[in-house]
């Protein structure tokens, strides 16, 4: 899949079926000229549902999707004939998919397992035909309901990944090539700032045909959570990963400083991000001796105190295997 094909927030326009009206009719037949009443119901509106599916990574099929409308109820007729159903509209969005009313900014629903199906839009109910107002002081009533009309409502889609594993780092971190060698996926990759724009998936092989999946959220920039670089853009994809990876690159003059920031931006954003596992990994180690990492090893031992990290390099191929097993140990540890 490439960048460009990557759609994480999407509107449209949703419109339920308003529901038929009543039918009116009185009961005639040969030899009967004065039948009671036989009218009929209306049908109900069509409902708008969203549906998820696991096989969607993207909204990209929505993009271009701005009005969806289900169809309307079909009036009553006579002899109690009902009005037919309105057709039912499916949108199908990936899992991870919140919907918000786009008025209110409200959440609505969230749809996060496979064929989860909810109604966006509900059809409005067709009308009572007259045969319901009959009574003995009115026999032959000539009026019926109409149908209630439909629901319209603009609609906010935004995509949260699922991932197991966040990649988080600053701008040029590294994250993008980790992703590339801990996985087959293939982001684009250069030496500049903000590279990737777009969070890119990847799916970790592990031992005994077992996979866990780890994305590379574009770079935090201090300042990230009050909508500097970009924003709330991607900080909202790092909420539904259960472990946060945190990417720093040897040579930046304060490591430790450099997760503070990280850190604090993903605090001011979300609280309950500090609930989640969290692992530093050092990257381009390749730079390092063995007596410079043993002197860095001292400092860090001190500052990351009760916080596991490692020391990887993602070019030269060393502590990968080393990464992965302590990855697969903070998914699967026992609660």
């Amino acid at each position: 899949m490439t960048e460009g094909n990557f759609v994480d927030y999407v509107k449209i326009y949703v419109s339920s079926g308003k529901g038929g009206k009543g039918s009116t009719h009185l009961h005639r037949e040969k030899f009967i000229e004065k039948g009671g009443p036989d009218g009929g119901d209306g049908g109900r509106g069509g409902h708008v549902y969203l549906v998820g599916n696991k096989g969607l990574w993207t909204l990209f099929h929505l993009k271009f999707a701005k009005h969806v409308k289900a169809g309307h109820g079909g009036d009553g007729g006579g002899d109690r004939s009902t009005g037919a159903d309105g057709d039912d509209k499916y949108i199908e969005v990936p899992l991870g998919t919140v919907v918000r009313d786009k008025e209110s900014n409200e959440i609505l629903f969230e749809i996060t397992e496979h064929e989860e199906k909810r109604i966006v839009a509900r059809g409005g109910k067709g009308g009572l035909g007259n045969w319901h107002f009959r009574s003995s002081t009115n026999q032959t009533p000539r009026y019926s309901q109409p149908g209630l009309p439909s629901e319209e409502i603009d609609v906010i889609l935004e995509l949260k990944v699922l991932a197991d594993v966040g990649l988080v780092g600053f701008p040029n971190a590294g994250k993008s090539t980790l992703l590339s060698v801990l996985t087959s996926a293939k982001p684009k990759i250069a030496d500049y700032p903000f590279t990737t724009l777009k969070p890119n998936l990847g799916i970790v092989a592990y031992r005994d045909f077992q996979s866990f999946v780890i994305a590379d959220i574009p770079g935090i920039i201090e300042g990230a959570a009050e909508g500097k670089g970009l924003g709330h853009y991607f900080l909202r994809h790092i909420e539904r990963n259960s472990t946060l990876l945190f990417l720093v690159p040897v040579d930046t003059p304060d490591i430790k400083g450099e997760y503070d920031i990280l850190v604090n931006e993903l605090t001011k954003y979300n609280p309950e991000m500090l609930d989640k596992e969290r692992i530093v990994v050092i990257s381009k180690c390749d730079m390092l001796d063995d007596e410079l990492k043993a002197e860095l090893k001292t400092q860090l031992d001190i500052d990351f105190a009760g916080t596991p990290y490692m020391f990887i390099s993602s070019v030269a191929q060393q502590g990968l295997s080393e990464l992965k097993d302590k990855l697969w140990q903070m998914l699967n540890v026992e609660v």
